[in-house]
């Protein structure tokens, strides 16, 4: 796969850490940013291939942050991060434009097979996920 930029937007410094590594083994620049401004201003500054966002790194009164971010770049591929491992969040971000939904318990499992399978125009939920239906 050929190696691209991509940015981490989470506010939990740990994690951040942990998902970076995982992340350099599939994209040649890897930038980190802790809120939604760094976010957007990442976003403008070097046109990532990709985004994986905290669900909770919304801090204005718009908290479905997809929205937000795919009304201003309607082509950004984007990979949600939650703790929440509700159908119904997995399939409101879905809906609302992700590409995917990762559980951060699993990330270290789900998010590579996540990345490949979005970046061939598919989309991903962790399995971990739970149905509701």
């Amino acid at each position: 796969m050929e190696k691209r930029k991509v940015i981490l937007a989470d506010s939990h410094q740990n994690m951040l850490e942990g998902i970076r590594g995982l992340l350099e083994i599939m994209f040649d620049t890897v930038v980190m940013v802790a809120d939604e401004n760094s976010m957007f201003e990442a976003i403008e500054n070097i046109k990532p291939d990709l985004v994986v966002v905290d669900l909770s790194l919304s801090v204005s009164g718009e908290s479905n942050i997809v929205i937000k971010i795919k009304s201003r770049y309607p082509d950004l591929k984007l990979i949600v991060l939650s703790v929440h491992d509700e159908s119904v969040i997995a399939k409101e971000m879905i809906s609302s434009g992700a590409s995917g939904f990762v559980l951060k318990r699993s990330a270290a499992f789900d998010l590579i097979p996540a990345i490949e399978k979005i970046m061939q125009g598919q989309t991903y939920i962790s399995p971990s996920v739970k149905s509701h239906s």
